[in-house]
This record gives structure tokens, C-alpha cells and sequence, in this order.
């Protein structure tokens, strides 16, 4: 089995080797580690990419806005990626945005995952049935039960969700009325046994 570490020095250097600058390619490197440590073919699909871009000239997006379609070509997932990383501090005030065909969507969920981290919100991408809930850079939930990645994702969807609490206040109230029974009320004795009790001042 393949360490995390020659998966990202693997992926980095392929991805130097194919065009991209030393940057690209180590962010690139990042989210394939990223994704086959949680258990997602990024290897797999990093390759199917880089021999489909010999033939199709994938289209870039340097500036993204609340609706982005491509002209002709799917969008290439790692300036999209690297694009949406660069813009995330202003995108996350849009609430949502869409885009019009990716190509290999999953090669794009380690910048969204970043970018969770980033914004400290959690990002959910939708693409046809599929969701994947991006988790601050901590892990990636989804409802993606099929072995294959589709090569392009014809309408996708990016929700930026706010920070909630998953229990209700009463809930909590009721948590914390219990907590306090492990608090002890302070006595004399704990009064002369606390941190500097006792010391002597000289001056």
C-alpha cells in the first residue's frame, strides 16, 4: 500500500510534468492526498484527467461569479479549484453559486474542502444527485454510493451554510444544569490550599 506520502510527492510531480507550475502542483498534491485519505479515488481520476486533457482543451475561470457557464470545453477542476481558493473570502457572501459542466468534479473537492477550512463554514456541492458536505478540512460526508466518478458534472451547485448548533437550547440548558453538579463549592480549606495561598510578602 502506497504511503500519503508518495501519493502527494506522485502527485505533485505528474502534475508539474503535465504543464502546471510547481504551485499548482503542489496544491494539486494537497487535495489528492486529501481525497485518498478519505477514502476517494484521486489517483484514479487525476490520471483520467491528465490523459483527457492531451485531447480536449479544458477551459479556465478566473473570476467566479453567482451563475458560471463554460463556452464551449468543461471547466478545468484545478484553476477552477485554485480560482475559487483565490476568491473564497469574497464568494462565501454570495450564499450559493452555480457552474455549468466541471470536468472530474472530484479532483475539485479538495479545494472546496480547503476552503471550508479557510471561511470556517461548511460547503455542500451538489451535481446531479449527488452531495458532498465538506467539513472545515476535516472529513468529507456524502451520498455518493457509486464506484465511478462521472468525467464531467453538467450542472453543480455550491451552498456555503452558516454555523449552527445541532441541539436545541433547552437541550443545552439541561446538559449544563447537570455539569454543575461536579462543581465544589470553595470552603476555607480550599481557600489555603489554592495557588499562592500561604506565601509570605517580604517587601
Amino acid at each position: 500500500m502506497k504511503s500519503l506520502s508518495e501519493i502527494e510527492t506522485i502527485s505533485k510531480r505528474s502534475t508539474r510534468a503535465i504543464g502546471f507550475s510547481w504551485g499548482i502542483a503542489e496544491e494539486v498534491a494537497k487535495g489528492v492526498r486529501i481525497l485518498e485519505l478519505f477514502g476517494l479515488p484521486g489517483i484514479k481520476n487525476l490520471n483520467q484527467y491528465y490523459k483527457s486533457k492531451a485531447k480536449v482543451n479544458y477551459e479556465n475561470l478566473s473570476t467566479i461569479s453567482k451563475v458560471n457557464k463554460s463556452k464551449v470545453n468543461s471547466l478545468c477542476p484545478i484553476n477552477l479549484g485554485v480560482s475559487f481558493l483565490d476568491q473564497i473570502k469574497k464568494l462565501e457572501f454570495l450564499n450559493k453559486c452555480t457552474f455549468q459542466k466541471i470536468a472530474y468534479p472530484i479532483l475539485f473537492l479538495p479545494f472546496l474542502s480547503r476552503g471550508s477550512e479557510v471561511i470556517g463554514k461548511k460547503i455542500l456541492f451538489k451535481f446531479d444527485k449527488n452531495e458532498f458536505l465538506l467539513n472545515f478540512n476535516i472529513n468529507i460526508s456524502s451520498n455518493f454510493s457509486r464506484n465511478e466518478f462521472p468525467a464531467i458534472a453538467k450542472k453543480t451547485e455550491i451552498s456555503f451554510l452558516e454555523n449552527q448548533d445541532s441541539f436545541t437550547d433547552v437541550e443545552w440548558r439541561n446538559l449544563y444544569k447537570l455539569s454543575e453538579n461536579t462543581f465544589v463549592e470553595e470552603t476555607d480549606s480550599l481557600k489555603k490550599g489554592a495557588a499562592g495561598a500561604g506565601l509570605t510578602d517580604n517587601d
